[in-house]
């Protein structure tokens, strides 16, 4: 069914009667998760509250020290006789005697390896303390966190939710013959109803991709349906579907990951994410982890020198006769022998043998595909990564990720560098004129780089308008021609026209002045043609503080915020896109698509950034001692 083909369908489907064919009920019940081991606090915390990994388990380790929950580093789920009696008292107080069932819930931890040395992350006490009792005394990310515990440990000791299931098939027949496709369309509408909330009203656990679904698969409530009942089609709109790939690993979705395959301890998997970010082996795009060239090299170099320290069971396998040890079953000394000298993995003959077999350019070359029967290649080099094609070689776009980089796209890039390789003119005195292609995009240079770094050549970043293959010699000069002097003002102020961190801008140099006086320009290309008359008229209007005059359009409406309850919007602000929900601004990491976004990652943005703001100063003189 092409595009055509589904348009014509729909418009034979709209306002049509549909007529209910059959009605299937399915009544279901669902479980409340356990309690908080490390890695799910960690997993929840990114999804919920936008938190890092390490950040979540500093905020836990706050919350512990000061006596607001037990031990944080666990991967136990059981609960004590205390906190089982505690939660359920809580149930019985604060939803009633309907929401306890009559036995307390146990668990059993599923996870590989799992020692189970402390009890799950709970509410610590006798009496689990009150989140809002915790907010007023701590507040920010530490109270939410606190609030998180509380929550899934509450719920952990309540009644399944009773859920109902609804599918409504209907007939209908198409206006005419269809438009050439068909006669009668066959229509199921679902939906789904909460007969009981039990422990969803104390809890409703995260997802990696909240927004995942198209719009129209979203179950909702049906109203009351029976067989021969009439329906009318209100609207049927086409809608394409592409597959996507599988989405690229979150901090929370890493953690899940390492516990699954037995990889680490509670204790390590904070630590082995800030190591895999402090490296550069990956780099985060939004919540989402991007693997660099380097990752790929070192994960290359790694499976070719020593196979089995990277095997998913070596970690695991490690655990188990460090376990051995401890309880007398393995002799130190001769597990130390065998792991250093032995083959297993015989760390010795890996450094002084196997290392010197090793040739670094194979090591950190990653192939691409082939063009003209000849191999593409992406490498990692000493000055950041580049691709390779015979003799050509190009610099790689910072923020560019390997499985980007296709053979069309490494083509475009290795052909902007052979442009650069030549001079797209002269300048008036005769000094050659490049286009070329670095780590930040293209950009145009005055002369050659002799590599002399006092005096390195004039360079010039284009413009986000302008298209590299089409820069001419007469646009390039106009670039190396900023920063532009417009004259002198009649307040005697020099005007000068710059391009700065946060865009376009004009500056006005006063003598006697303190500092200078600046205007943003609204585009690039102002740069270029503003005039002193302009200057001087954007000057004489008072400057606006941020936050001031007619607030623009937002660029988008995401929905509500699940922390503030405010609308979260885009927005495009002097210092670039933006999200907000009319109390924290968040900027969008580099290379967002403001189309993509979803609620779910700008809310991760919004409460990252809360999480980072300073703390508030409290009121009444000099803060208590500890």
């Amino acid at each position: 069914l092409d595009e055509a083909a589904a348009a014509r369908l729909a418009g034979g489907l709209a306002g049509r009667p549909a007529r209910v064919r059959g009605v299937e009920e399915k009544r279901f019940s669902s479980s409340p998760k356990p309690p908080f081991t490390t890695s799910t606090l960690q997993q929840e915390a990114g999804r919920k509250l936008g938190m890092t990994a390490r950040r979540a388990m500093e905020s836990a380790q706050r919350l512990y020290e000061n006596g607001f929950i037990t031990y944080m580093r666990t991967d136990s789920v059981k609960l004590s006789d205390q906190a089982v009696s505690a939660a359920r008292a809580l149930v019985q107080s604060r939803y009633g005697g309907e929401y306890l069932p009559e036995r307390p819930r146990s668990w059993e931890a599923k996870s590989r390896n799992a020692q189970e040395a402390h009890e799950a992350i709970r509410p610590a006490g006798e009496r689990f303390r009150d989140p809002d009792e915790v907010e007023r005394e701590i507040g920010g990310g530490d109270a939410r966190l606190y609030e998180l515990i509380w929550k899934r440990t509450v719920a952990s000791q309540m009644k399944d939710a009773l859920l109902k299931s609804v599918a409504a098939t209907f007939d209908a027949a198409l206006a005419g013959d269809g438009a050439g496709v068909a006669k009668a369309a066959e229509l199921v509408a679902r939906g789904k109803t909460v007969l009981f909330d039990g422990f969803l009203r104390a809890y409703i656990e995260g997802a990696d991709e909240p927004e995942a679904g198209a719009e129209g698969e979203r179950e909702a409530t049906l109203p009351p349906l029976a067989a021969g009942d009439v329906a009318q089609v209100a609207e049927a709109r086409p809608a394409g579907h592409r597959t996507k790939p599988p989405a690229r690993y979150t901090e929370a979705g890493l953690v899940q990951k390492l516990e699954e395959l037995g990889i680490g301890r509670p204790s390590t998997y904070a630590s082995i994410i800030g190591t895999i970010l402090d490296r550069e082996y990956a780099v985060k795009r939004g919540p989402a982890l991007v693997p660099t060239p380097v990752a790929f090299a070192v994960v290359q170099l790694m499976e070719r020198l020593a196979p089995t320290l990277v095997d998913y069971s070596f970690t695991a396998e490690m655990e188990d006769r460090l376990d051995a040890i401890a309880l007398g079953g393995l002799q130190r000394q001769a597990f130390l022998d065998e792991f250093y000298r032995g083959d297993r993995p015989g760390l010795h003959a890996i450094v002084t043998e196997h290392a010197a077999e090793i040739d670094p350019k194979q090591i950190g070359t990653i192939a691409l595909g082939e063009h003209e029967g000849r191999a593409i290649a992406l490498r990692v080099g000493r000055f950041g990564p580049y691709l390779e094609w015979g003799e050509q070689r190009a610099s790689v776009p910072e923020g560019l990720a390997p499985d980007e980089i296709t053979v069309a796209k490494a083509l475009e890039l290795l052909a902007a560098a052979s442009q650069g390789e030549e001079p797209i003119g002269h300048a008036p005195d005769g000094t050659a004129v490049y286009l070329r292609t670095g780590r930040f995009g293209p950009y145009v240079q005055l002369g050659e780089d002799d590599g002399d770094k006092k005096h390195k050549p004039k360079r010039a970043s284009l413009f986000k308008s302008m298209d590299p293959r089409r820069v001419t010699l007469e646009q390039a000069l106009q670039l190396l021609s900023l920063p532009r002097e417009l004259g002198v003002a009649a307040d005697g102020g020099t005007v000068v026209a710059r391009s700065g961190r946060f865009g376009p801008y004009l500056e006005k140099t006063v003598p006697g002045a303190e500092k200078p006086k600046t205007r943003s320009l609204a585009s690039e290309e102002q740069l270029l043609t503003v005039t002193l008359a302009e200057a001087e008229a954007l000057f004489a209007v008072p400057k606006r503080g941020r936050g001031r005059g007619a607030a623009r359009e937002p660029l988008r409406e995401l929905g509500t915020d699940p922390v503030s309850g405010a609308p979260v919007v885009v927005r495009d602000g002097r210092y670039g896109v933006y999200v907000t929900d009319g109390t924290t601004n968040a900027t969008l990491p580099k290379g967002t698509s403001v189309e993509e976004l979803t609620l779910g990652e700008a809310a991760r943005l919004l409460a990252a950034r809360r999480e980072a703001a300073p703390a508030k100063k409290r009121a009444g003189g000099r803060r208590r001692a500890k």
